[in-house]
């Protein structure tokens, strides 16, 4: 159990550790490799540990909810519903539009089989029944049953399956002996607004548990019936029974009353307009005869009037007239285009033409003379002088025959349109002594179809009468009552099961819900996941929190903390050295070689260990990281940088002299520098503490004297770790990361925000900083996410000796 454990033998020649010169092949370097859009990816197994790590706040509303929904379904009374059918026939109404009576179909009339439906659910039928039963002195209306009495533990066990339901009794039912089938009692206060305001709260139950339906046939080809289902709910079965059949009855029995109110209204309508018809039809005749005798209307046969047809020849003469008019003057517009009464004559004129053959004849013998003479040439002159004298003969002729075509053409359109004025004069005569005659004859057909027309009206109205007579004899119904309704024997609802499980499932999305959305306000980095996700940095080491990793089991073993290292104090920062095998020491050791593998070619010299706010545990990993490095045979001096609060000096032992400050506040030499480096045995680590704290942090550590200070202590051992105040609080760990091989930075696990440590993280960019990459610092590992280091550092392989002591002292 003694022999060495270690992960790296503490050998000299492992301060040289040989590395591929290959930066790809160093994963954690500084230049790691994250996707930036991988921070908006969507990983369930996230949301999954979200919920598991709020499992009781889940399960606790799952349970609080479902407890008061099994109360409230509890408390609820049970619901019966009775149910009565009508028949809706389409209404005949031939006395009033004096059509034939038609089946009513499928398709028939919709308008008229909604109006229905509308009825059914109307405030004024309901208050018809409220009033015909009475429900106003029915305490058990709004009570409900006796049966509904029963504690909520009754109805539990009944949801549960240990318990009989049972059977509905009724303490104070409706009059049994209700008419089903009487005249129910007509309403005589449908304007009563005193009456509809004091029955309102019962309208309104009836109106709650009322449902109307029309009935649809599956089976058939046409869906639609004539049948209409009315439903109504109450927590009484008898109740429900008697207010379905009440609506049913005073629906069947308003329609009656509605058809024999309005066949009343009819036939007194269709009398009183039968006698105003009669007394009209009286009144024409007697006008019409003296009409006719006043005009000397004799005939009204248009083929024996003459004034009517000397109208028609005129017409007839007219449009020849017209016609002869528009040719002529088509015929003269067209002569006066030039050039067209010229073609005319040349067409009629011999001898024009004549002269022209003889002008060609002569302008060809021309030419053939100018073959062999010029221009000046008698013989040319003469034939010369005879084309002249040719050309103008043409030219007079056709000039003056075409002057004479033009004055022809202007005398034909000029008679013809005279000829058509004249006709259409007398024609206007002819039709203004025409309509002057007949004006008479049209009045006289005029009052004849009058007197035709009402005639064919009073016939229609006087069958339509004695159609009415018929119907109001008969005293028809189109609606009536297929089924009545019932007492139901059992309970529609409410299902309390059903409801429990909605509540259920409910509350379960709810809890889900509630944990997401509380993971969405949680700021914090939890895992290493995280880390590379949000920070685009690899995650070098997870180090346990001390009471994960079994420090009190430590403390209180023999030989412990106190015994083997000699010191009074229980610091956990020295933790590393209380034994090998501790988680801690895994973890610290997981730590180094991921430190010693960062950078490419050999191992890093200086390095920076700081964090973003305080109290993250940089100065306890800044110790540790040291003991470590320590650990493989490496010479490391640690530095407390961190002026404003040091604390190396008590985690050490060591006395408050010179240190740090007094160094960069000098000019000493390299002798002197070395000198104010103490040496503790116990860890062998070296140390430099931070010295009298001085008024200005900041500017000592960005001198020359610092880089100095630190070519100094990378001359003289293998491994120069820093302890720096936190970068976003001070600027001194920006200062002091832009002279060091590599920077860890320190992130405490589920307490620093997320905000804060990209912030540290760009303050560390922008000064070029080369960042290893974060530890998560004082992680709980009872936590969901990091069940795989639980396992791993709670295996029995990694125990401590002195956790296998205490089991062995223990038993």
């Amino acid at each position: 159990m003694k022999a060495s454990r270690e992960l790296v033998k503490s050998d000299s020649d492992l301060t040289s550790i040989e590395r591929s010169s290959d930066s790809s092949s160093t994963p954690h370097s500084y230049n790691y490799g994250v996707d930036p859009n991988a921070e908006t990816e969507v990983n369930l197994l996230d949301y999954w540990r979200a919920v598991r790590k709020r499992l009781w706040l889940v399960i606790s509303i799952m349970a609080l909810i479902t407890m008061l929904s099994i109360i409230y379904v509890a408390r609820k009374p049970d619901i019966y519903q009775a149910g009565a059918r009508v028949q809706v026939d389409l209404e005949n109404n031939a006395a009033l539009v004096g059509k034939t009576p038609y089946v009513f179909g499928p398709a028939n009339d919709p308008v008229y089989f909604n109006t229905q439906l509308q009825i059914l659910v109307s405030p004024g039928l309901m208050r018809r029944v409220v009033k015909t039963l009475d429900l106003e002195h029915n305490p058990n209306f709004f009570k409900g049953s006796s049966a509904q009495k029963r504690s909520t533990w009754q109805t539990i066990k009944q949801m549960a399956g240990f318990g009989k339901a049972e059977p509905p009794t009724v303490a104070d039912k409706l009059p049994d002996d209700l008419p089903l089938g009487a005249t129910v009692p007509a309403a005589t206060s449908h304007d009563d607004r005193a009456e509809a305001k004091r029955l309102q709260p019962y309208v309104g139950a009836i109106l709650g548990g009322l449902k109307v339906d029309p009935v649809k046939e599956t089976r058939g080809l046409y869906k639609e019936t004539r049948l209409i289902d009315i439903s109504y709910t109450h927590t009484d079965p008898e109740v429900a029974a008697k207010v379905v059949n009440a609506i049913a009855e005073t629906y069947v029995f308003n329609n009656l009353e509605r058809k024999t109110e309005t066949n009343t209204n009819t036939g007194t309508v269709l009398q009183k307009r039968i006698a105003e018809l009669q007394q009209t039809i009286r009144t024409d005749e007697e006008r019409l005869v003296n009409y006719a005798k006043n005009n000397r209307i004799l005939t009204l046969d248009a083929s024996q009037n003459t004034v009517v047809e000397r109208l028609g020849s005129l017409n007839k003469q007219l449009g020849e007239a017209e016609g002869a008019r528009i040719e002529a003057e088509a015929r003269f517009n067209e002569a006066k285009r030039p050039g067209a009464a010229t073609a005319l004559t040349e067409a009629d004129q011999l001898k024009a033409n004549e002269s022209e053959t003889k002008l060609a004849d002569l302008r060809q013998k021309r030419a053939q003379l100018m073959v062999d003479a010029t221009e000046e040439a008698p013989e040319v002159k003469e034939i010369d002088t005879q084309i002249a004298e040719l050309d103008r003969q043409v030219k007079e002729v056709r000039s003056r025959k075409s002057n004479t075509l033009l004055m022809n053409l202007e005398t034909n359109y000029r008679q013809s349109f005279a000829r058509e004025q004249a006709l259409r004069k007398l024609f206007e005569q002819q039709r203004g002594e025409t309509g002057s005659q007949n004006e008479a004859a049209i009045n006289y057909r005029i009052i004849q179809q009058e007197i035709q027309t009402n005639k064919t009206l009073l016939d229609n109205l006087l069958q339509r009468s004695k159609e009415n007579d018929v119907i109001m004899a008969s005293k028809p119904n189109n609606i009536s009552i297929i089924d009545y309704a019932m007492a139901p024997e059992g309970p529609i609802g409410p299902n309390r099961t059903r409801t429990v499980f909605m509540a259920l499932f409910l509350s379960l999305g709810l809890g889900v819900g509630f944990a997401l959305f509380l993971e969405y306000l949680d700021d914090t980095v939890h895992s290493t996941d995280e880390v590379e996700r949000l920070l685009h940095l690899p995650a070098l080491a997870v180090i346990p929190s001390a009471a994960a990793s079994g420090r009190r089991r430590l403390l209180a073993a023999p030989g412990g903390l106190q015994k083997r290292n000699g010191y009074h104090s229980d610091n956990a920062e020295l933790l590393m050295n209380v034994d090998g095998r501790s988680p801690l020491a895994e973890a610290y050791r997981h730590l180094r070689t991921s430190v010693l593998l960062s950078t490419a070619g050999r191992a890093p010299r200086s390095l920076l260990i700081t964090s973003s706010l305080p109290g993250e545990g940089k100065t306890t990993t800044a110790v540790n990281t040291a003991v470590s490095l320590g650990q493989t045979g490496a010479s490391v001096v640690i530095i407390d940088a961190d002026m404003r609060r040091p604390r190396l000096r008590s985690i050490f032992g060591l006395s408050d002299r010179a240190g740090l400050s007094s160094i960069l506040s000098s000019d000493m030499s390299e002798a002197d520098m070395l000198a104010l480096v103490s040496k503790d045995e116990v860890s062998g680590l070296s140390v430099l503490t931070s010295g009298p704290i001085p008024p200005n942090p900041a500017e000592l550590l960005g001198s020359d004297q610092m880089r100095r200070l630190m070519a100094a202590l990378q001359a003289n051992f293998n491994h120069v770790v820093v302890d720096s105040p936190p970068v976003t609080s001070f600027t001194d760990g920006v200062l002091i990361a832009s002279i060091v091989d590599g920077v860890l930075l320190v992130v405490h696990g589920g307490k620093s925000s997320r905000h804060v440590v990209k912030r540290a993280r760009q303050l560390l960019n922008d000064v070029g900083a080369k960042i290893f990459g974060v530890v998560l610092n004082n992680v709980n590992l009872q936590s969901h996410d990091y069940y795989y280091y639980q396992r791993y550092y709670g295996s029995q392989y990694y125990k401590s000796d002195v956790e296998e002591e205490t089991e062995r002292a223990s038993a």
